[in-house]
């Protein structure tokens, strides 16, 4: 199965999506019918779709879509992990087959230390009962954090999005590809290599500015935990779906089918637990 690991959908709302600015042109509706149709230029399967809003609703909402559009195999949704009722609210949620896994937008927490308050530990601790996976999204500020979180939790699968977003427009690979690597040593740890052309230049980024992340993520973490992930619609700001997929596709083309295979869509699968 061809997929892509991280991608989103929404209805927009000025007020629910408060992160896209006036003039951007991903202000409007994007959905499963939508990203088909892009998908089937390149030939992919299906999507695993990560939550945009952090609250309960958008977890229903991916789930009542992924129950009409086969093209999503999986979720990764929203619970709140510091609430007394993490429990219950994981319980409901994993019930649903498609639910795989949770995330939160750590990224936009001030506390660079954010996920390792003793409220969100407790709530991350949860999640190995009910088999979900944990994204990663941050910034290279909050690796140090998330290579202590990783560390509490062996057992734990975690993934994290957009390579921790490497500060591509400035050519900057130092601390973060210290801290990349040191995260990596970590088995319990994976990467998506996604959301990359809108930390580049938006306007006129070349492919060879992205090799210097890639060869990092590639060399430590090795072609078996890494997965492509479009972050489309986001990517648009930056790059179409097809122009993202190529750029990927060019940099693992000197690698033999079976790995090309695992990073297209076998090891999304794989760490998601989907088919």
């Amino acid at each position: 199965m061809r997929l892509d690991s991280h991608q989103h959908f929404w209805n927009f709302s000025a007020e629910q999506y408060p992160w896209m600015k006036p003039g951007w042109l991903i202000r409007r509706d994007f959905l499963p019918p939508d990203l088909a149709a892009e998908q089937k230029k390149v030939g992919l399967d299906g999507c695993i779709a990560v939550q945009a809003r952090q609250t309960l609703e958008e977890s229903r909402w991916l789930l009542a879509l992924a129950d009409h559009h086969g093209i999503i195999k999986g979720v990764v949704g929203w619970v709140d992990l510091r609430s007394a009722e993490v429990e219950a609210q994981l319980a409901r949620f994993a019930a649903h087959p498609k639910f795989r896994g949770v995330r939160h937008v750590v990224q936009d927490e001030p506390d660079d230390r954010f996920m390792l308050r003793e409220d969100f530990l407790r709530g991350l601790g949860r999640l190995k009962q009910f088999k979900l996976t944990y994204d990663l999204l941050i910034f290279p500020k909050q690796l140090p954090a998330a290579i202590e979180l990783a560390r509490r939790f062996p057992d734990q699968p975690f993934v994290l999005d957009h390579m921790a977003k490497p500060l591509i427009r400035d050519g900057t690979v130092k601390p973060w590809g210290t801290h990349i690597r040191e995260l990596a040593r970590l088995p319990n740890v994976w990467c998506k290599v996604s959301g990359l052309v809108t930390e580049a230049r938006w306007q006129g980024w070349k492919n060879e500015d992205f090799k210097p992340y890639l060869d990092v993520v590639f060399e430590c973490f090795g072609v078996n935990r890494l997965m492509f992930g479009s972050d489309w619609p986001v990517c648009l700001l930056a790059g179409g779906y097809e122009q993202v997929f190529r750029l990927a596709e060019g940099y693992v083309q000197g690698l033999g089918v079976e790995q090309q295979s695992a990073f297209f869509g076998g090891n999304a699968a794989r760490f998601y637990g989907v088919a």
